[in-house]
């Protein structure tokens, strides 16, 4: 006799798995799920008090299992987000930002269209470490990611790829439009100190554009953005007027 079997009477009542129990159910429209000969599709006829209750029993306990799995994946949900999420500034860690570039890269390849990653450095980091304290630097760098974060698209992605430099992917951004919408974070981040300690610091930043059409290794896409920014830091105009 299989599992999803039961004697009554001397004879045999085949009763489905809890999984097709689930479904069963789920699929049909009215009925009340409490009701197991309603669920199981099991003749009035055919069900004993006893096989009534356990025939409830079982059903009660796919409940729970329903809900404890629906919460197992809410809480999956949560830890991948957590994983994510840079430890320090609202934008995403390193390793989760290269994964989305690796998408972004792969569909610029598939569908020919151009989309840009634009590279940002804080500038001048170490005199607000020494001069205000490691904690004000930490306090910095969240006023550059909030300000990314706040003025970019929902679906665009920004990431905080180690110390003080972040990245931002702009999908299907060409390079002008990059180097536009560039300057207006430059623009956000600049515009409005950060108070600290009835101090403000003003933090500055420079940028880089790089815009790709096809699929390229993501450490090159970096490099490309990162050598572009040092060729604008460089300039000999201050990265206000650069921008």
């Amino acid at each position: 006799m299989s599992a999803d079997q039961k004697v009554i009477r001397g004879g045999t009542l085949s009763v489905p798995s809890t999984r097709d129990a689930l479904s069963v159910g789920a699929g049909r429209a009215g009925t009340d799920p409490a009701d197991p000969a309603a669920v199981l599709g099991i003749p009035e006829g055919e069900l004993t008090p006893k096989v009534r209750a356990t025939l409830e029993g079982l059903i009660g306990e796919l409940r729970h299992l329903r809900l404890d799995l629906e919460r197992e994946k809410t809480r999956a949900h949560h830890l991948e987000a957590l994983a994510d999420q840079d430890s320090l500034t609202p934008s995403l860690n390193r390793r989760a930002f290269i994964r989305e570039l690796s998408r972004t890269l792969a569909f610029a390849e598939r569908y020919q269209a151009p989309s840009s990653l634009v590279y940002f450095d804080v500038n001048e980091m170490k005199q607000i470490n020494d001069g205000f304290g490691h904690a004000a630097g930490d306090a910095a760098l969240r006023h550059v990611a909030t300000a990314l974060v706040e003025n970019v698209r929902s679906f665009d992605v920004v990431g905080r790829l180690g110390g003080d430099e972040f990245a931002v992917i702009l999908a299907q951004v060409d390079g002008a439009r990059a180097l536009a919408k560039a300057r207006t974070l430059v623009e956000a981040i600049e515009c409005r100190p950060t108070a600290w300690n009835g101090s403000e610091l003003h933090v500055r930043v420079a940028f880089g554009v790089h815009t790709f059409t096809r699929s390229e290794p993501v450490d090159e896409a970096l490099d490309a953005a990162d050598r572009a920014m040092y060729a604008r830091k460089n300039l000999p105009t201050s990265p206000r007027a650069a921008a």
